[in-house]
C-alpha cells in the first residue's frame, strides 16, 4: 500500500499535510497532521459504489469557519489528553489539586482549550505490506492544567481486511491522568439521510452516569431490559423516539486486562455498509450527534447536523481523575500508556 502527500493548509505559518491511504479493496482513509484528524472514510457500498461516511472537510480551511467553531463538534479529531469531561476542571493527584482549563461550563473537556486535536503533529509514513501513518507530539508539563511532559504517539493502519487501526501511545515523566481517542462521526449512507436507520449493538448491559453537568459520576448501572440495552441490536432512530433525545451514553466493558475485543457493531440495511468496533479500552461513548449544527457542510455541500453521524469513541471512563478505583486513569511516571482501537468495515 502507498501512502499519498498532499498539502492541505497552513496553520501558524507552518504547512499543514493531508495523508491518503489506500487498500486494494476500494477503501481509503484520509488523516491530516492538523490534530491527528481524520477528515475522509471511503468505503464501497453493497452495489459497489465508493462513497465517504466520515464528517470532515476537504480544506483546512473548513475547521476553521464561524459554522464550526462555534458548534465545536471535533470531527475527526485525536482527543487528548483526557478524553470526555473533568467535573468542574480539577482533580487531586499525589496530594495536589491541579486546575485545568475550563472550555464546557466549568468543566474541562476533551483535553481543554486547545487540546491534541488543535495540535500540529510530526509525521512519519510507515511503508509495508500494510502501510500506517504514525503523527506525534510533546504535551508539555502544566499544559491545558495537566501534569507532567508527555511524548504520544498515534499510529494509523488501514489493512487489507478493511480495518482501519488506531493505536495510542503515552509516556509521562510525572503520574498524570491519560485517555486518548478518536472523535471520528461516521454515517454509514453516505450522508443522504441520518443515521436513525442503522441498527446498533453495544456488547454491554452496564453504562456510566452522567450528572446533570455532563460529568460521569462513578455510578454504573445495570441496562439489561432497558430501552438503551443494545446487547441484541436496536434500531437507532427507535430508540431516539423512546427516550425522547439522542444518544450520548457511556458504556462500560468488562476487561480488566485490557484485551482487544469486540465492543459495539452498526449496520446499514440501505447502504449494506457495516461497522465492527474492537477495542482495549473499558469504556465507549455512543454519541449520536445531537448537539451537531445543521449550519456544517463539506465544501460539496455533503450535509451534516443533528442525528448525520454517529461516534464510538473508546476510552477511560469520563471524569475518571475523580472517580475512586477508575479503571487504568493514571499513567505513572515512566510507565507506557497504550491503547488500540479497529474500525472494521464490511459492505
Amino acid at each position: 500500500m502507498i501512502i499519498n502527500k498532499t498539502l492541505f493548509g497552513s496553520f501558524k505559518n507552518q504547512n499543514i499535510d493531508l495523508y491518503t491511504i489506500n487498500n486494494s479493496n476500494g477503501m481509503s482513509v484520509k488523516v491530516t497532521n492538523y490534530g491527528a484528524t481524520i477528515t475522509e472514510i471511503i468505503v464501497p457500498n453493497s452495489k459497489g459504489e465508493s462513497e465517504n461516511i466520515a464528517c470532515g472537510f476537504d480544506t483546512l480551511d473548513g475547521y476553521f469557519s464561524k459554522e464550526y467553531v462555534d458548534n465545536s463538534p471535533y470531527f475527526g479529531g485525536t482527543i487528548g489528553r483526557y478524553c470526555s469531561q473533568i467535573k468542574d476542571a480539577k482533580f487531586s493527584l499525589n496530594g495536589k489539586e491541579y486546575q485545568l482549563s475550563a472550555n464546557c461550563g466549568n468543566n474541562n473537556l476533551h483535553g481543554g482549550t486547545v487540546g491534541f486535536d488543535k495540535r500540529i503533529w510530526n509525521t512519519e509514513i510507515i511503508e509495508g505490506n500494510e502501510s500506517s501513518i504514525k503523527m506525534t507530539l510533546t504535551s508539555k508539563h502544566l499544559e491545558e492544567g495537566y501534569p507532567g511532559n508527555v511524548a504520544v504517539s498515534v499510529i494509523f493502519t488501514l489493512t487489507a481486511n478493511n480495518e482501519l487501526k488506531i493505536d495510542y501511545s503515552a509516556t509521562p515523566d510525572q503520574d498524570t491522568p491519560l485517555a486518548l481517542t478518536n472523535h471520528t462521526y461516521f454515517n454509514l449512507n453516505a450522508f443522504s439521510s441520518t443515521v436513525e436507520d442503522h441498527i446498533v449493538q453495544v456488547n454491554t448491559s452496564k453504562r456510566q452516569i452522567m450528572d446533570d453537568t455532563g460529568a460521569g459520576t462513578g455510578e454504573i448501572v445495570n441496562v439489561e431490559g432497558e430501552v438503551d440495552d443494545l446487547r441484541n441490536g436496536k434500531k437507532i432512530g427507535d430508540v431516539h423516539t423512546q427516550i425522547n433525545d439522542g444518544f450520548e451514553h457511556f458504556y462500560i466493558f468488562d476487561n480488566a486486562n485490557s484485551d482487544l475485543q469486540e465492543v459495539a457493531s452498526v449496520k446499514s440495511k440501505q447502504s449494506g455498509r457495516s461497522l465492527t468496533v474492537l477495542s482495549t479500552e473499558p469504556c465507549m461513548l455512543l454519541y449520536t450527534g445531537k448537539y451537531t449544527s445543521n449550519d456544517i457542510k463539506r465544501e460539496n455541500g455533503e450535509q451534516y447536523g443533528k442525528f448525520r453521524g454517529f461516534c464510538c469513541e473508546t476510552h477511560r471512563y469520563q471524569n475518571g481523575p475523580n472517580i475512586e478505583d477508575s479503571p487504568n486513569t493514571i499513567t505513572k511516571a515512566g510507565e507506557e500508556f497504550k491503547s488500540t482501537t479497529i474500525f472494521k468495515f464490511s459492505w
